[in-house]
């Protein structure tokens, strides 16, 4: 019985590394376009809407990572959907700043609502995204 149980360990582990490769790809890609420095916000100043903003991209990007784990239909088709998914948050935080023009100076100035703003913009497009993942 553990034997068959454990059968799956090598997926859930190939797909466990990849997703956790897929967030730090985010991460680096996302961090890099945005004019705010959300780290050194974070480290440095502890800066609450850089965290709040971040953490909810991120949270929006892993939402469509899951739906593509079911999905998928192995690992390259995973791969494939991943970094769609990295596109649509990218979109997502584009459309964020052409309502608010200023998001990333307002970030910085830690305030929360903007923060929160694009915290829901990501989260959305990450639902959305999972959303529209059908086998």
């Amino acid at each position: 019985m553990i034997v068959s149980s454990l059968s799956g360990l090598p997926a859930f582990a190939a797909y466990l590394v990849a997703a956790i490769g897929f967030c730090a790809l985010f991460l680096l890609i996302y961090t890099s376009i945005t004019p705010h420095r959300e780290f050194n916000l974070i480290v440095e100043h502890h800066n609450a809407s850089a965290a709040v903003a971040l953490g909810m991209s991120l949270i929006g990007f892993a939402l469509p990572l899951t739906a593509a784990i079911r999905h998928s239909a192995g690992m390259i088709d995973f791969a494939i959907w991943a970094l769609v998914s990295l596109v649509v948050q990218v979109a997502g935080y584009g459309l964020a700043r052409l309502a608010h023009p200023k998001l990333s100076q307002s970030i910085e100035e830690n305030s929360i609502a903007s923060a929160i703003w694009l915290g829901a913009v990501s989260l959305t497009m990450g639902i959305v995204s999972a959303s529209s993942m059908t086998p």
